[in-house]
């Protein structure tokens, strides 16, 4: 066994963003004694508090209020006509947003860090030139290098995008008017949220895929219950389509796409692009560290966040998962080997996630279709959420509940919640995969009732699908 890294003295570092990784990174450094400089090029946070986590999930809470107020007829509650102002909701999204970002500048000013405001390049290993958002260059150097510069969205080549003001979902944000007609280009976690916001708002929702299906990651039957309910709330999906240009005519934006042979043209008063990300190392001039990126341009490092000598890269810009908790625990892995000498590897951890539409879709390791390619034996147990009391009681009976589970050890191996706060109930699941908890143990565990968590029981109390893996 490798022993664990000795605790680094206090040295010089630089930090390139202040993201989930970079900003505590910096401070965890500057309070142990070492000299650090963060350069960020426009606001501390990162993707997650200004224009990712934070705001999105801010005006779901809008979104959902607005839904529960026309449907509570259903429980017995007359609300009357509901409107909606946009421009209230921004307000409100951005005052969280500004206190976040204060909070996170504040923390890294106590820290004692330097922060220097401009867009950096590197001139060598460890070197780099910052050229400064108040006007000027700075040269800087250091031991040790840590990026964290992230990610953007992605802006495909189409004839005619860029001349119809389409948004991105980090323009979407600031829109203050509300969409008679939606045309979002994409169909991933993020159009997903924004599709069902939307329509609950009040808009007209139509989402273009080029797939012929939602998310191929996730099992097909739990995309299916989840297009489902986004149908009954009013948002069309127009999948297998391939888009063939844009343009702007009078105060309609019009999308041509090809689906199944045949062409035809959408239109919509906005029209936003969520086709994925591309990381922020197209202006960094990474390769002069002795880093390699790989095809689609993200950093590549080891099992410890390491791309070069003295080098780290941490969060987005590095590929895989994409989510803030994942970049902040790269953060921890880095400050325990460099500052506690405790070592942990990034293919050790479980990467659990939530696609916050209602309901939730909350996964964490392996599901159905991957569990078949294991090459062992496993059983699959799913539970409907219309079999789960809280969700019969609370009227929010959409989804199911799944867990894989090796036979040989009864400990779980994967689960996937799509349901009423489905990552709330996918975190305890986590919980117990990190405690090696057996299915078996958690059947027979008294919760308590009536919560969501008690449907874990009820979950392994079903007859399971005994899947024997392929290889």
């Amino acid at each position: 066994m490798t022993p664990p890294p000795t605790p680094m003295p206090p040295t010089s570092a630089l930090v390139i963003g202040a993201g989930q990784a970079g900003g505590p990174l910096a401070g965890a450094l500057a309070k142990a004694g070492w000299h650090v400089t963060l350069i960020e090029r426009e606001h501390v946070g990162g993707t997650c508090v200004n224009e990712g986590c934070t705001p999105t999930k801010a005006m779901l809470a809008s979104g959902q209020a607005a839904h529960v107020a026309r449907h509570s007829e259903a429980l017995g509650v007359r609300a009357g006509q509901v409107t909606v102002d946009l421009g209230q909701i921004v307000d409100r999204v951005q005052g969280i947003v500004r206190d976040f970002r204060s909070g996170s500048e504040a923390g890294v000013k106590k820290s004692g860090a330097a922060l220097l405001s401009g867009q950096a390049r590197f001139t060598g290993v460890r070197e780099l030139e910052v050229s400064l958002n108040d006007g000027g260059t700075r040269t800087l150097s250091a031991d040790y290098v840590f990026i964290n510069a992230g990610a953007r969205p992605r802006w495909p080549e189409l004839p005619g995008l860029d001349g119809v003001g389409a948004m991105t979902s980090k323009d979407i944000l600031l829109l203050r008017e509300l969409p008679t007609h939606l045309l979002i280009l994409g169909g991933g976690y993020i159009s997903l949220e924004f599709a069902q916001l939307y329509a609950r708002l009040g808009s007209r929702v139509t989402v273009i895929e080029q797939a012929g299906h939602l998310i191929e990651r996730e099992d097909p039957d739990v995309m299916a219950a989840l297009q489902d309910v986004l149908e009954g709330e009013g948002v069309t999906f127009v999948l297998g389509a391939q888009p063939l240009g844009a343009q702007r005519l009078g105060r309609e934006t019009r999308l041509r796409v090809k689906q199944g042979g045949q062409e035809q043209t959408l239109s919509g008063s906005h029209l936003l692009v969520a086709t994925g990300r591309v990381p922020n190392t197209d202006t960094l001039n990474v390769e002069a560290t002795g880093a390699k990126l790989d095809p689609h341009g993200f950093i590549q490092v080891d099992d410890h966040l390491l791309a070069a000598e003295r080098v780290y890269a941490l969060g987005d810009i590095k590929g895989g998962p994409a989510f803030t908790h994942i970049s902040y625990d790269d953060y921890r892995i880095v400050r325990d080997a460099l500052l506690h000498g405790q070592e942990r590897k990034v293919s050790e951890r479980l990467v659990p996630y939530t696609l916050f539409t209602d309901p939730q879709l909350g996964r964490v390791g392996i599901d159905r279709q991957q569990a078949r390619k294991l090459g062992r034996s496993t059983r699959v147990y799913t539970l409907p959420m219309s079999s789960v009391a809280r969700a019969i009681e609370t009227n929010a009976t959409a989804g199911l509940m799944r867990a894989v589970v090796d036979d040989a050890s009864d400990q779980l191996l994967g689960a996937t919640v799509l349901g009423i706060e489905g990552g709330e109930v996918m975190s305890a699941l986590q919980l117990a995969m990190m405690g090696q908890l057996t299915a078996t143990t958690l059947r027979n565990a008294a919760l308590a009732h009536p919560t969501l968590c008690e449907s874990i029981n009820n979950l392994f109390m079903g007859e399971p699908e005994r899947l024997m893996g392929q290889g």
